[in-house]
């Protein structure tokens, strides 16, 4: 009898969860194994009659077929479904509950022999914890905020930062011909990778980041420059995360339970701070999930399929507890445990940023 393994997406969709999912069904299917497809991140370990549109199912070469093109998962995601700290209602009241134990018995009872956990940091966290209960884990690394260490990049990164610089743009053609100061949000809680990639390849005029607090008087001085050079427009691009010196992450309120806090309004308190200042019309473009969606790109596409073939392998070869990682030129595996221990963040005074600087772009310093 071949292994019955899991696979699973963790957090926040992001195009090309379906190319590692393809990849873990024809290489495990290749060596006579099964894998079933565990339906919203844990949830469907969380609870065995849990029924959602994706549900748990048994794959084949078939299934997974055509999925390569799509974004999005098959297997539908949630960022809401740490086992650790689940939502469930305790005395008419909503509470967060570790029912861990409960996924662990209900792997044993699906007679699952190993679990590919693709995710992020969150996801990765999750995967760690469950590794020290004993569950046999291997982590393949997703997120586009590219905040997970140990990994030269994550799949979905790529595709998000072509979708922001698409609008990018879009938004010069329409600045220019309004003479506006057009700014863009796009996202990146902790990590500015989205914004710094996309405000180079799109030629734009600031960038503000998470790892560099910024103030005001530098911003309102590109643009008043470009103005006297005869260029009265200007592109901004502000990372979700992004905060003043001195100042807050702008958020929607209170972080809800069994979540995260949700990072909203950065890029509206600066247009009401820059608005009186400039004298010109300032305009805001939100880009939000139209970054988590859509086609992957052919690296990403590449990328999740070899995530996907070596995560198998690694099952094979007992490594759990490691993640797939990209090692230019190569795929290795490095302990979850590293991946976690700190975020992969923007340096401020690393070669890209000082690249970006020479090229015009302004960081609010």
């Amino acid at each position: 009898m071949g292994k019955r393994i899991g696979v699973m997406t963790g957090g926040g969709d992001c195009p090309g969860l379906n190319a590692v999912i393809r990849g873990v069904v024809f290489a495990a299917r290749a060596r006579g194994w099964e894998v079933l497809g565990v339906e919203d991140a844990t949830s469907g370990l969380v609870d065995l009659e849990y029924r959602s549109p994706h549900g748990n199912r048994w794959l084949t070469c078939d299934d997974v077929e055509r999925i390569l093109t799509r974004g999005g998962t098959i297997l539908g995601s949630s960022n809401k479904s740490d086992p650790f700290k689940f939502v469930t209602i305790r005395d008419g009241e909503r509470v967060e509950t570790d029912v861990s134990d409960r996924v662990m018995e209900n792997f044993r009872r699906l007679g699952l022999e190993a679990l590919v956990s693709i995710g992020g940091d969150g996801s990765m966290r999750i995967a760690q914890r469950l590794c020290d209960k004993g569950m046999p884990i291997v982590g393949v690394p997703k997120t586009i905020d590219q905040d997970l260490a140990c990994t030269d990049y994550t799949f979905g990164h790529h595709t998000a930062v072509q979708t922001a610089t698409d609008a990018i743009d879009k938004l010069q053609d329409t600045a220019e011909s309004h003479d506006r100061v057009m700014l863009v949000e796009v996202m990146g809680r902790d990590a500015g990778w989205i914004a710094l990639h996309s405000a180079i390849a799109g030629g734009a005029h600031v960038c503000l980041l998470p790892e560099i607090p910024y103030r005001l008087e530098p911003i309102v001085r590109r643009v008043q420059e470009r103005q006297a050079r005869g260029y009265p427009f200007s592109i901004i691009v502000v990372a979700e995360g992004a905060r003043p010196v001195a100042g807050e992450q702008s958020t929607a309120g209170p972080r809800e339970l069994g979540a995260m806090v949700k990072l909203q309004g950065a890029a509206q308190r600066l247009a009401a701070e820059l608005q009186p200042r400039l004298g010109l019309d300032v305009r805001t473009t939100v880009l939000g999930h139209l970054q988590r969606g859509g086609s992957p790109t052919q690296f990403d596409r590449i990328l999740g399929s070899r995530f996907g073939v070596r995560a198998v392998e690694l099952i094979e070869e007992g490594r759990f507890g490691h993640m797939v990682a990209l090692k230019t030129p190569e795929i290795v595996s490095v302990p979850i445990a590293d991946a976690v221990s700190r975020p992969n963040l923007v340096d401020p005074e690393s070669q890209l940023v000082k690249a970006a600087r020479a090229c015009g772009v302004e960081f609010g310093e």
